[in-house]
């Protein structure tokens, strides 16, 4: 999903449920800085296609999958806040609305849900 709709639903959530303090980084760090591992992977997409831009190719990593609930929740309660997940999952939720190809249990598995033309094409529109 497009980062501006990543910035603009979280700043709105906050705003909705009037956060403050601390609870405004984690929503923060969770609905939007998730997206800084894709730094990550420009290395590889380099090296894989120069600088020619190639649409769908996967800039996922396992951190924006559902599989990171695993440590996403023990550390919501570690932190006794609810806000890290809600905003982890409103940034998944967002992802995968759009048609991109999803892994959501890697690294443990490469069970993968394919692009669906069309699927969500309703919501894109609206997002």
């Amino acid at each position: 999903m497009n980062i501006l709709i990543h910035i603009l639903i979280t700043v709105l959530i906050i705003h909705l449920m009037d956060l403050s303090g601390i609870d405004v980084l984690w929503a923060l760090l969770f609905g939007i800085l998730i997206d800084l591992d894709h730094l990550v992977k420009i290395p590889l997409y380099v090296k894989q296609n120069g600088f020619s831009v190639i649409r769908y190719w996967n800039w996922r990593t396992p951190l924006q999958e559902p599989i990171s609930l695993l440590w996403v929740i023990p550390l919501s309660v570690y932190l006794n806040t609810f806000v890290p997940v809600l905003f982890f999952l409103s940034h998944i939720a967002l992802d995968y609305i759009k048609g991109f190809e999803k892994k959501p249990f890697f690294p443990f598995s490469n069970y993968t849900i394919k692009h669906r033309k069309n699927r969500f094409k309703h919501l894109e529109a609206i997002i």
